[in-house]
This record gives structure tokens, sequence and C-alpha cells, in this order.
């Protein structure tokens, strides 16, 4: 058989140690929920190595002891069952699969990332007066976004926070789905346009930690990264004065500029922010004269419009932003499933659905 290049092999072993750093990375914990999930793994590969050491071990001793030249071994040829050995080889697996459930059990409702945190790490619990840090995180083409709304300002690709204080992560994107994570806090969590993710954890050290998107979004998908800082509450207080010494201001223009698609974006500070930017990017309405998604549910609740909902077609129209300017989004002459976006003039099982114009009642009022 012919030998592989000496590159090639080279990118057979690349990914051997990018995998083996990022668990070098997810090993050493520096969260209590990545701790816990940490541990998890660990639980959970032992308890399959009681079986998989013992098979392993099992199966070259067999090899070995029951090889053809060794003519002391014993031969049976007629043997074809034995009760023992049907107890030993049944309920050891079984004793594992129920053991493996029971931590999965467990663990699925523990590690729930909705789930509001009951402690700072293994031997502190978290004081009935700690006031959790709100986090609303925005993925964008190609950089992180960060609202702290308690606090009044916002970041680009910059995230920070005090030591043992709770964190409340809020996760949206602007347009295509991306993976929120920092291995060394907690597991990844997916950031999706018009849906809101959420993920609970906490800091215990000190320290500047990597993020980033661990789902491919595209070309600039590979500089979508982040640094998150573990502070002291001191240093947490000196970062905030830093942002809002030489931070801007966040307005509906300066976001939609910062929206568009770039890439290996630096870091920016925002003094201040739009109290109304975070939802509208949730609801897909920050573009100026576009329906939130808020209010297309309540329509849809009501019944849906009529012909008077014709007008809504523009407003629900969303991420176009590759067409050319101008031009009207692609419909199809046929009526195939095309038109079965949201604002398309379409019919479902002979049901009106809003934006079509052949009739029905009113569109409700809108909530203002």
């Amino acid at each position: 058989m012919q030998k592989l290049p000496k590159f090639s092999r080279l990118l057979l072993i690349l990914p051997l140690f990018f995998l083996a750093g990022c668990n070098m990375v997810v090993m050493s914990p520096s969260g209590d929920i990545a701790a816990q999930q940490r541990d998890l793994i660990i639980v959970s590969t032992v308890l399959m190595l009681l079986i998989i050491v013992p098979v392993i071990f099992l199966t070259l001793f067999f090899a070995w002891r029951y090889r053809r030249s060794n003519t002391a071994a014993t031969y049976a040829p007629e043997w074809h069952h034995s009760t023992r050995l049907e107890i030993v080889i049944w309920s050891a697996p079984l004793a594992i699969i129920i053991a493996l459930g029971a931590v999965t059990w467990i663990s699925t409702h523990k590690l729930d990332p909705y789930r509001p945190l009951d402690r700072i790490d293994a031997d502190r619990a978290i004081p009935a007066d700690t006031k959790p840090l709100i986090v609303e995180v925005v993925a964008l083409d190609w950089k992180w976004l960060f609202f702290y709304p308690d606090l009044g300002i916002a970041t680009v690709n910059e995230l920070a926070a005090p030591v043992d204080v709770p964190i409340n992560f809020k996760i949206t994107a602007s347009s295509v789905m991306n993976s929120f994570y920092i291995p060394a806090l907690a597991g990844q969590i997916y950031a999706m346009p018009g849906m809101e993710t959420k993920l609970h954890a906490v800091i215990n050290k000190e320290g500047e930690y990597d993020g980033f998107s661990a789902n491919y979004s595209g070309e600039g998908f590979s500089h979508m990264r982040f640094k998150f800082h573990g502070l002291n509450q001191q240093g947490f207080d000196a970062w905030v004065a830093q942002v809002k010494q030489r931070g801007t201001m966040l307005s509906r223009d300066a976001y939609l500029k910062l929206e568009k698609p770039s890439e290996k974006e630096p870091v920016h500070y925002y003094a201040s922010a739009d109290a109304d930017l975070y939802d509208a990017i949730l609801n897909m309405c920050a573009t100026p004269g576009k329906m939130c998604m808020n209010e297309m549910m309540h329509i849809d609740m009501m019944g849906g419009g009529g012909k008077e909902s014709e007008e809504n077609r523009e407003k629900l129209t969303y991420d176009n932003r590759h067409a050319e300017e101008g031009s009207e989004p692609a419909q199809s002459t046929e009526g195939d499933s095309m038109q079965n976006m949201p604002g398309m003039d379409m019919q479902h099982d002979g049901h009106s659905m809003p934006g079509m114009s052949n009739g029905g009642d009113p569109a409700p009022a809108q909530p203002q």
C-alpha cells in the first residue's frame, strides 16, 4: 500500500492536536457550570470504561488462551450454555446503563441552561440578596454584540463579568444561526434570528477566556471570536467606567451600520445604547418600516388580516441585504413552495393567511 505524503499525514494529525487543545480547555473550566459538565463527562467515561476495558482485556486473553498451539487449554466443542456466565454478561451492562441513565436524567435537569443557578460553586450557595448580571447577546455577521441593560452600555467582541456573580444571558441573532460558546464558562448555546435562547452561568476565577461561535455561519465565521474577562468587583467597575468614558452612542442608525457583514471587527465600546434596540433585533424590526414579529404574531392570534393586510407585505420582508437595490423579493409564478414565506400572497388549506389579498376580515389594531 502506498504511503501518504508527509503533508497529507500532517493534515490528518493537526485536527487531533486541535481537539486535544479544546479538551484541555473544557477539562480545566473556570466556571461552576462548566465544572459540572466536566464532571459529567468524567463520570460517563469511567462508567463506560467499566465495560469497555474488561471486554478488550478478555478478548485479547481469550485469543491468547485458546490459541491453536495451546494444547493445555480446555477444549469443549459441545458446550452451549452457562447460566452463571449469562448473568454476568447481561447484568453488568444493564447496571451500567441504569447508572448512565440516572446520571443523564439528573444532569439534564440540573444543567438545563434555562434553569436559574442555585449555587456559586460546589461549596457556596447563592446569597438571597444577590442580583444577577443580565447580558443580552446578539450574533451578527461576523461579530458579537453585547448589551448590559442594567448598566446602559454595550460592547462589540468583548465581554466582562465579575467573579462569583450569576450571569443571565439572553441570546439571539440578526441573520443566520450561530452558537455562543465560552468553553471555560459553560456549554454552547445556539443563537437564532427571531428567537431568544438563555444561559445561566457563573465565572469563579479571574482571567481572560476565549469565546467564539461554534456553528458555521459563512465566510467570516473563523474570525467570529471575542474575549471574556473574569474580573473582581473592583476590576469590573473599572471596566464599566472605561466603556462609559471611551464609548459612543449605539443608536438605531449606528446599529444598522454595525449589522452589515464584516470580518475581524475590532472591539467597540458604547457608553449608551437604545433601550429598545435588543427587543427590536429580537423581533426582527430594527430596520425602520419593518413589522415586528410580536405584532405579526398578534395579528395571527386574532385570526389574521384581510385585504387590508396587503400593505404588510413589504414590512415582513427580512434579510434580503444581498439582493440588488430596488429589486423585488423572488416569487414563483407557479404558486410553488417559494410562496410559503412570511408576507407572501398565499392560501393554505383554504384559510386566509397574513398578507393575503383574497378577502377576509380587516386586520385588527396592532399593539403600540
